[in-house]
């Protein structure tokens, strides 16, 4: 007879497991705190292609949420062995429903019926955010039983979707922000993001420990395997930028924004960046930086409001875990 056994969080799986849930959990927030309809006057003075691009690429980060959401973090977690690290994942899981859902707020806050229904039909007919999703969904799906390179090779694909493609859409709504337009909206970006980058160092950090215990041939191969889908995606995400951006004239400095993230992700998979140095625009930039932006309580919920104190993941925090990743001899 099978003995089926429960979770122990006083037997930590890591040393680093209790942080990272820590971390997870102090980060909840719902969309139902912002306060959208403060946005209502910024959108009103925006010109049509501003509305498109804003509809289209909040659209296409559904799109990208609800497979993460609904595929991808509960496969792997189906597959990785250890309790609390499947906890983990479940929880980020949660917070990616949570993500499509903002989206949706926003929508209905500041659309037309007609423009929400316009942008869930783009979705479905971009070819170049279809593709990307099923690339990713194709991998999620290749995972096989006790099958330590295929669900790395899932693990991968979720942090290029965390650490990398999601930031084509994030960076008008920054950009927006930063200027002191759609600021609440941009609130839910900032929040989102903060969950992004510690969902991509954890998964990475998953992806290294595997790494780290395959043959020096499979890691070469692997390797391959990494940069190789890094440019699959690039070479698709530079083609959307510019069906989404063109209108607007600001492709040019979108994709110097996904070169700046997609070294973020190889490093979060604990490689060396790939792309060259380059000055990423200044007012998004700082979007990335999920620190506490300053507003009036009562004004807007923006990043700085928790439940409890949180402090966002810093480099040096990064630098800790990898270094506990290759010191650890648990997978």
């Amino acid at each position: 007879m099978r003995k089926f056994e429960a979770v122990n969080w006083n037997a930590p799986e890591s040393d680093y497991i209790e942080m990272l849930w820590t971390q997870n959990t102090s980060q909840f927030w719902l969309d139902t705190e912002i306060p959208i309809s403060k946005d209502l006057k910024a959108w009103s003075k925006m010109s049509d292609d501003e509305k498109l691009t804003y509809m289209h690429v909040l659209g296409g980060l559904t799109l990208l949420d609800t497979e993460q959401g609904n595929v991808g973090m509960p496969l792997i977690a189906q597959h990785v062995e250890g309790k609390q690290k499947k906890a983990i994942l479940i929880f980020q899981a949660a917070m990616e429903e949570i993500h499509a859902k903002s989206y949706s707020t926003i929508f209905t806050t500041v659309a037309s019926s007609d423009m929400i229904e316009e942008t869930f039909e783009w979705v479905k007919d971009n070819k170049h955010l279809q593709r990307k999703t099923e690339i990713i969904d194709d991998i999620y799906k290749g995972i096989r039983d006790n099958d330590p390179v295929s669900l790395y090779k899932a693990m991968v694909a979720s942090v290029f979707l965390e650490s990398f493609l999601f930031y084509s859409g994030f960076f008008y709504p920054l950009f927006l922000a930063g200027q002191g337009k759609m600021v609440a909206s941009g609130e839910i970006i900032k929040l989102i993001i903060r969950d992004e980058s510690v969902h991509g160092v954890y998964v990475g950090l998953l992806a290294q420990e595997i790494y780290s215990r395959l043959s020096e041939q499979e890691q070469q191969s692997l390797y391959t395997y990494v940069h190789e889908l890094l440019i699959q995606l690039y070479e698709n995400e530079l083609e959307y930028t510019e069906n989404l951006y063109d209108a607007i004239g600001l492709t040019h400095e979108v994709k110097k924004y996904i070169r700046y993230n997609g070294n973020k992700a190889l490093m979060n998979l604990g490689f060396e960046p790939h792309f060259p140095d380059e000055e990423v625009n200044p007012v998004v930039l700082n979007g990335i930086r999920t620190e506490t932006s300053t507003h009036d309580f009562f004004s807007t919920k923006g990043s700085g409001y928790q439940k409890g104190k949180v402090e966002p993941l810093q480099d040096k925090d990064f630098v800790v875990l990898n270094d506990r990743v290759k010191q650890s001899d648990i997978f």
